[in-house]
């Protein structure tokens, strides 16, 4: 059975595998999150965050420094029950009829239990260093479509909804992605994409636009 890794896949290899239908820049549902609460205890946290952003050399640091500074700490805010953020876990997921996806994910917010995280997956994170990274935008794509298919064998819905992330220094672009025929020869991805969001000016929208991932999934809201 062929396989992809997601750290060097390209988009033709992805698209020999699954139709990618690939959307615009866009104010989403799932981004307007005005509604969306945050405590008081929170806000202090977020105010935190953005001080010790604004004072560093963000684009300086390498990825596992920005992780522990700039993102994971708006990740955890998002925690609810037993929905966590977690750091560095390797996903594998077999497509049934075609192919096996097997991603190295920075980050997310999953299901944990017993210290395991199990699916459903809500959100992947890919976290790049400064502006001369490499594109990581193919990355998230083969991270959201192995979260999908370990989704699928956990609830087995015939649309999968799954959220990625990706972060250059700390800046935030996320995406949505429907994938759907995963047990057919060539299941379909349709993307959403929203605008950049930067960590030292947007901290609270950020963690609002996290609390509303956790919102749309545990509710089976598929927005």
């Amino acid at each position: 059975m062929y396989q992809i890794r997601t750290d060097s896949t390209n988009l033709k290899e992805l698209r020999s595998v699954i139709e990618l239908q690939e959307g615009r820049i866009g104010n989403y549902p799932w981004t307007q999150v005005d509604s969306i609460a945050v405590s008081t205890e929170q806000k202090q946290q977020l105010e935190v965050i953005q001080s010790r952003l604004r004072n560093t050399f963000i684009d300086l640091m390498n990825a596992s420094t920005i992780l522990s500074r700039a993102i994971y700490p708006l990740l955890v805010l998002a925690e609810r029950d037993d929905i966590e953020a977690w750091t560095r876990i390797e996903l594998l997921a077999q497509y049934p009829n075609k192919f096996n996806i097997r991603a190295m994910v920075d980050g997310g917010l999953a299901k944990r239990v017993a210290g395991r995280v199990i699916p459903p997956y809500f959100l992947v994170v890919k976290v790049e260093q400064g502006t001369e990274s490499s594109n990581p935008l193919l990355k998230v794509y083969g991270q959201m479509l192995t979260a999908a298919c370990l989704n699928w064998n956990h609830d087995k819905n015939p649309i999968q909804t799954v959220f990625g992330c990706y972060t250059i220094g700390d800046t935030w672009k996320f995406l949505r992605a429907e994938v759907e025929g995963i047990e057919k020869e060539r299941p379909i991805m349709r993307i959403e994409y929203s605008r950049d969001y930067v960590g030292r000016l947007e901290s609270e929208t950020i963690c609002k636009i996290l609390k509303g991932i956790v919102d749309i999934k545990t509710e089976g809201n598929s927005q």
